[in-house]
């Protein structure tokens, strides 16, 4: 029998950040972007610098809060600001990964690839898909069964859906 390869650090860092709260926060933050900022005419260039933006501000921020939050004392011993940082790190990075493939989505809208509108509404069920994923995966590796893992698909997809009918009704 062979002994199992060492996980790579890329491998674990994608493990570690991508199911987790600050992914399925992080998609549905850009969702809700796409929603709001492509519901006014604008191109998909406009609304990937939008989400971009965002994203990336919502990302610092949460850094920073992790950050502070985790400095000072723990129960029987004090966590350094670096050792907090890079624990903040490591748990907001789904956050900016999440938003990777709603923004290639939008950059091809961006470079007229796609029209403008599709690319918008491309977006946004992609990120209804990212989010079934995600939710999959979440109930995945809790060991849930596979009429669960659905369920927590289906579940966490419903946000995603939610966003989508309140742009139709809306705009």
């Amino acid at each position: 029998m062979t002994a199992p390869r060492p996980e790579s650090t890329t491998s674990k860092l994608l493990r570690a950040s991508f199911a987790t709260e600050e992914a399925v926060y992080g998609v549905i933050l850009v969702a809700g972007m796409i929603a709001v900022s492509g519901g006014h005419g604008a191109s998909s260039l406009q609304v990937f610098a939008t989400v971009l933006v965002t994203v990336v501000v919502f990302w610092l921020a949460h850094l920073y809060a992790g950050t502070v939050a985790g400095h000072g004392l723990d129960h029987d011993r004090v966590v350094g600001l670096r050792e907090s940082f890079r624990h903040a790190l490591h748990r907001s990075l789904g956050l900016l990964l999440s938003s990777l493939i709603p923004l290639a989505i939008l950059l091809l809208g961006a470079t007229k690839v796609i029209d403008d509108r599709i690319t918008i509404w491309l977006s946004l069920w992609v990120c209804v898909a990212v989010l079934a994923v995600l939710g999959y995966i979440a109930f995945l590796r809790r060991g849930a069964p596979w009429p669960m893992r659905l369920l927590g698909s289906l579940t966490t997809a419903a946000f995603g859906i939610v966003i989508i009918i309140a742009k139709a009704l809306i705009h």
